[in-house]
């Protein structure tokens, strides 16, 4: 039994340019970083963070030079000035002009910070990478010894150091990441002990790569995001460290300025009425911790492929 169909023109379609590039991709591939990026600038307060972090280090490299003042420079006739349309920040005890003042300990203030992050980064990396990557009795020996030094506590074993070596800005980033970079070190080590046992790595190692070239060129790349995150928290811990020292007179020598020392001078004006000369550097201090959090907040949302659309 057959059947026929009848065929007519309302059975047919022309086919025009726009069919035959109906399944064209027409979205644009971006990579890992870009993809990052587009979901870190959804995130409002972590943008706020960053927009804070970005106005805060543009003012430690300019804001000094918006005035006539220099940061060592004492004038007793207009001390305890309280802001002004000259003194925009005020003046201290000694007639200093605390706008330039502030910035310039601004720069003392991020300089410790980033370094502080930077060598933690370095000196975790090495120390967590070797652990992880070279596994067994090597792994259990170096950290049993981390876990000792951990155990210690961090800001006294700052302060003891920083009594040992005096003041200065090198004593302070030493006694700083003297043991800062042992949690730098764990998290490395547990990310590379989950990364060795992929695929691409004993590919790598069935081509005949060293450990070192696995280490620095596979395993370190890949685990950026939780480094990244880390950093973004390592460095507003650094520049409180720094504060706290600065506060309790351990911090760099004068005329040199940091936030912290900053703080130290102005607990004193709380008694004589200026007490702008505090809230100003504490102020700063805690913009900064809130700029630094928000932002690895953002940045580990963006990281995590889970909430990845």
């Amino acid at each position: 039994m057959s059947s026929e169909i009848e065929f007519n023109k309302e059975l047919f379609e022309p086919v025009y340019d726009n069919f035959t590039n109906a399944e064209k991709i027409s979205r644009p591939s971006i990579t890992y970083w870009a993809d990052v990026w587009r979901r870190l600038r959804k995130n409002k307060l972590a943008m706020f963070g960053l927009v804070v972090i970005s106005v805060l280090v543009f003012l430690a490299l300019v804001g000094p030079y918006l005035n006539k003042f220099e940061y060592f420079e004492q004038d007793f006739k207009n001390k305890n000035l309280w802001p002004n349309g000259e003194h925009w920040f005020g003046t201290d005890d000694s007639g200093r002009d605390l706008w330039t003042r502030t910035w310039y300990g601004a720069r003392i203030s991020l300089i410790i910070g980033f370094a502080a992050a930077g060598i933690d980064f370095i000196i975790g990396s090495l120390y967590g990478g070797i652990a992880g990557i070279k596994g067994g009795k090597i792994d259990e020996i170096m950290m049993r010894a981390a876990e000792v030094l951990y155990s210690i506590p961090y800001l006294l074993v700052v302060i003891l150091l920083m009594v040992v070596l005096g003041r200065g800005l090198v004593p302070i980033i030493i006694a700083l990441t003297i043991t800062g970079w042992l949690r730098m070190a764990r998290l490395i080590r547990g990310q590379v002990l989950q990364l060795k046992e992929q695929e691409f790595v004993h590919a790598a190692e069935a081509l005949g790569a060293s450990t070192p070239w696995i280490l620095f060129k596979h395993l370190i790349p890949n685990t950026m995001g939780p480094i990244l995150v880390n950093i973004t928290l390592t460095v507003p811990s650094a520049i409180f460290a720094e504060a706290t020292l600065g506060f309790l007179g351990l911090g760099v020598q004068a005329p040199m300025a940091s936030w912290g020392s900053m703080a130290n001078d102005g607990i004193k004006s709380l008694f004589v009425g200026t007490g702008y000369q505090l809230f100003i550097p504490a102020f700063l201090i805690s913009l900064t911790m809130f700029g630094f959090n928000v932002l690895g907040d953002g940045l580990r949302d963006a990281l995590d492929p889970k909430l990845r659309k």
